[in-house]
């Protein structure tokens, strides 16, 4: 029972630790998705903050008669559809609208593939729409052409181009060298007046460059225009990847800790409860503190502890009753026949009497028998505690032989020589499970029985060695049950009423040891041996004495 409900218990576990393997990969992946798009998204609106900016202000300049004209000129000088929208009638959500009221570009990508970007035009209800299927190398030209040409338009350019820096986030400057890196066909068409696009394939990006012609007080100056670089697109990085991976790691890790920590400590006190009724203390129940499957677990668990403490206190008191009923009914029988056996003088009734007598006296032990192992059964919790002393087992096995001698003549009954061994117990039990054990060894003897101490650094070891028959493997458990009986040499003919096995089983179990039985290595027989703790403290609860 408690097997199974370890397996079950651990199979809940291992699949909640599976739910949450799988819930912390997911949140891990959709925290990766979800970066992943906020840089995608920042990404393009940085590459559309500069040209926006450009085409939104140079409309702006534009007088509104004028706009449609020049709309359609700028249209097809960069192959780029622009339109102008009333910022009412635009079809966007309100985060979108709050964007374009920033300043901020929106840009989006249709199900057709084509590019939509939109601004404000500055000072006026009105948003430019920009479409186009793909960025060309004319459109790039076209729109730093534009930008060439609104810088020349004023005497101060480096005055314009900084309020145009501050409305976007391209890096473009006016410089009064020339730009490096070029070869000599490119600085050609420079000083013609060409844009020129430099492309860094190592460092996968694109700046422009262009001839800027400005006309101030002092006169006409040559500057050169550079806008960029302009990198590619690149996926998560490294250390950010790493990152999440960690942090999906550590949240995994929490989960598991705070999962397993809290069913190992129910588990643990489960066990426990359990292990204390397998001793014998049937009164032990487990906390229950929540309703989930280890507080169902743990309701089970307390209405099976009392439904075997229920069945066993009444076994237990009927055979208490019915063996206390049996003294009356056995002591008037026994006064009959002492009666008669006054008033005869008959050999043959006289024997027919001590036969009687003898059956009645069998009779009268087997009822002492099962009051002791009942009493030793209820009694383990009754809340009396083994008076415990320090036992010396060599003079407790003499003292078992010198009892025991008188009544089997016929074996020869011995304690080992070998040194003196004591142990904490309490010593009228351990003497009585002892002799148990010598005695059930004498039924079955053919004619020797031999005790030996040992001690180790772990327990102290009692074996009762005899010559008999020996148990077969297959019963040597079978013999600690109450009223077992073997099916061969060790059957009612050697006597015995199959509760004395029983009565050490319970004696050892209340000194924190155990009995167990194998065969003799030097009378080829069986061993019965008792198994004591070496530092035995015992706690445990023992029958009133």
């Amino acid at each position: 029972m408690r097997r199974m409900l370890a397996d079950s218990t651990f199979l809940r576990v291992y699949a909640a630790l599976l739910l949450a393997l799988v819930l912390t990969f997911g949140l891990a992946m959709l925290g990766y998705l979800v970066v992943d798009q906020v840089r995608r998204e920042h990404y393009r609106e940085r590459l559309a903050s500069a040209p926006m900016v450009l085409l939104s202000t140079l409309v702006g300049e534009v007088a509104p008669l004028e706009r449609p004209a020049w709309l359609e000129r700028q249209s097809e000088r960069l192959n780029i559809a622009l339109i102008l929208h009333g910022s009412d009638t635009l079809d966007i959500n309100y985060f979108q609208r709050a964007r374009l009221q920033e300043g901020r570009p929106l840009v989006d990508r249709d199900g057709h593939g084509t590019w939509h970007l939109w601004r404000r035009v500055p000072g006026e209800p009105v948003v430019l729409e920009a479409m186009f299927e793909q960025l060309t190398e004319q459109q790039m030209r076209g729109l730093v052409d534009s930008l060439r040409g609104w810088l020349e338009s004023v005497p101060d350019p480096d005055q314009r181009l900084r309020a145009l820096a501050g409305k976007q986030a391209l890096s473009i400057t006016l410089n009064a060298d020339p730009p490096e890196g070029l070869d000599e066909r490119q600085r050609e068409r420079l000083r013609g007046g060409e844009v020129v696009l430099r492309l860094e394939p190592v460092e996968r990006s694109l700046s422009a460059h262009a001839r800027v012609l400005s006309l101030g007080d002092e006169g006409a100056s040559t500057r050169w225009l550079q806008v960029g670089p302009v990198h590619a697109f690149d996926t998560m990085p490294l250390t950010l990847t790493l990152g999440l991976v960690l942090i999906s790691l550590m949240l995994l890790a929490g989960a598991i800790y705070l999962i397993v920590r809290g069913v190992e400590a129910r588990m643990a006190r489960l066990e426990k409860a359990a292990t204390r009724i397998a001793g014998g203390y049937l009164d032990t129940r487990v906390k229950v503190d929540s309703s989930d499957f280890m507080g169902r677990l743990g309701m089970a668990f307390n209405g099976m502890a009392a439904q075997v403490q229920s069945l066993i206190r009444a076994q237990q008191e009927m055979i208490r009753a019915v063996s206390h009923e049996l003294r009356t009914p056995v002591a008037r029988i026994r006064f009959a026949v002492q009666m008669v056996d006054d008033m005869t003088e008959q050999e043959a009734v006289r024997r027919q009497l001590e036969g009687i007598d003898s059956d009645i006296e069998e009779l009268d032990q087997l009822i002492d028998e099962i009051l002791t192992y009942a009493r030793l059964g209820s009694d383990n919790a009754s809340g009396v505690r083994l008076e415990t002393d320090s036992v010396d087992c060599r003079a407790m096995a003499e003292r078992v032989v010198e009892t025991l001698a008188p009544l089997h003549p016929r074996i020869q009954l011995s304690v080992a020589p070998g040194p003196d061994v004591d142990v904490i117990a309490e010593p009228r039990y351990l003497q009585r499970a002892l002799q148990n054990l010598v005695a059930n060894a004498c039924r079955h003897a053919e004619a020797r029985v031999l005790i030996r101490l040992s001690q180790d650094a772990r327990a102290v070891r009692l074996d009762v060695e005899d010559d008999g028959p020996g148990v077969p493997e297959g019963d040597r458990l079978e013999v600690f049950k109450p009223f077992a009986r073997l099916d061969d040499s060790r059957t009612r003919r050697s006597g015995g009423y199959g509760l004395g096995l029983s009565i050490v089983q319970k004696i050892m179990l209340w000194h924190g040891g155990s009995v167990v039985v194998d065969d003799s290595p030097s009378l080829e027989g069986a061993r019965f041996s008792l198994l004591l703790p070496v530092t035995t403290q015992v706690a445990r609860k023992g029958p009133v004495t």
